[in-house]
């Protein structure tokens, strides 16, 4: 009765001009919640890395006034942690998170989107992405997918990883069998190197068995917590594959345009905003797992000349061959290249020579 009193009260107010219809309480009762499933490429005990996808979650149901919820599942949980791709394509979930490399199998167009080896840095790859017309590109690339697209996140400029032997040569990686996906181990394994595409999730047990010799994954942060130096000593850099590491969340086409614009927004806002938060995350967070992993007599070592430059050299001839076949890549990669060449420029006049000499500074 009480209950039939107080809404008769609400409905009396509202006529008489005293409450707006559009109350917050009102206009909530009224709304029905959009609920959305992620399936996300990353381990739960990563916090960054799957964590993003948690931060972006709570983002939007809280722009949206909690109508539009975003339940993140781990690899696993759903599908495998490198089927997110194709989950989202047959609509079983409605978003992902992911790396698009995992998938250039599929098409080596996905690489560029994660960045390629000896490619832009972080900064760089999302300036082309939001201001140099890289994510326009990739729109019309990911619709043949079913996908809409965003930056998800970036991991920085990673580690090159973790082996039980040391390379100091080209012959050092002959026959060496590396977990390292995508068109990256494409590069590699023109070097010598047995690339190995295994998920996250799996890698630490692999590399303990002796399944595979070495693998990458990101920086001292994540590789500390996965326990990579419990079964190999040597520690290289720099991850010159992997020199942006731009993750990616997939929405679902026919999901995504569903959405009322005003939480594609959101969604939008969100996303963005994950980018710069987990590269700062990252930057802010590895020094001292780093030092902690040094101090435990994990051996620090510098990819040689020779590496570099012959992963340089193969990693440029295989672009050059993938253009000449792919008419995807041949598209996204030209104006990709454009685009460095000329940030590279204005990097290597500004902040190149100013960190170049805040370094010798430094050891003053």
């Amino acid at each position: 009765m009480e209950t039939m009193k107080t809404r008769r009260a609400i409905v009396g107010a509202a006529a008489a001009g005293l409450l707006p219809l559009t109350a917050p309480s009102v206009a909530r009762a009224q709304r029905a919640t959009i609920r959305w499933r992620l399936a996300s490429s990353y381990p739960k005990t990563l916090d960054t890395i799957h964590g993003i996808a948690v931060r972006l979650a709570r983002n939007v149901a809280e722009m949206t006034d909690g109508g539009f919820q975003i339940q993140v599942f781990g690899p696993g949980e759903i599908v495998p942690g490198l089927q997110v791709l194709d989950a989202v394509q047959s609509e079983t979930v409605e978003l992902g998170h992911t790396a698009s490399v995992y998938y250039s199998g599929k098409n080596k167009t996905f690489a560029i989107d994660t960045g390629l080896p000896f490619g832009m840095t972080p900064r760089q790859h999302l300036s082309w992405m939001y201001r140099g017309g890289g994510l326009e590109l990739f729109r019309e690339f990911f619709k043949t997918y079913g996908v809409v697209n965003f930056p998800g996140g970036s991991t920085g400029v990673q580690m090159g990883g973790w082996f039980r032997r040391e390379v100091n040569t080209l012959n050092d990686l002959k026959g060496l069998k590396m977990r390292i996906p995508g068109i990256s181990g494409d590069v590699v394994a023109r070097l010598g190197v047995v690339p190995q595409n295994i998920a996250g999730g799996d890698t630490y047990a692999a590399l303990e068995r002796g399944t595979i010799d070495a693998v990458e994954w990101v920086g001292p942060y994540d590789d500390e917590k996965l326990g990579f130096n419990k079964v190999a000593k040597y520690y290289y850099y720099p991850g010159w594959w992997d020199c942006t590491g731009q993750l990616a969340f997939y929405a679902g086409a026919k999901a995504w345009s569903a959405l009322p614009p005003r939480y594609q927004r959101a969604f939008e806002v969100a996303a963005a905003e994950a980018s710069w938060d987990m590269l700062s995350h990252y930057d802010a967070s590895n020094m001292a797992p780093l030092r902690r992993l040094i101090a435990n007599g994990v051996e620090l070592r510098p990819f040689s000349r020779e590496i570099m430059e012959a992963g340089y050299r193969a990693a440029f001839a295989l672009y050059d061959e993938e253009v000449e076949k792919n008419p995807d890549f041949r598209k996204v990669y030209g104006e990709w290249r454009k685009f460095r060449e000329d940030i590279v420029t204005w990097f290597r006049v500004a902040e190149a020579s100013f960190e170049a000499n805040l370094y010798n500074l430094y050891k003053m």
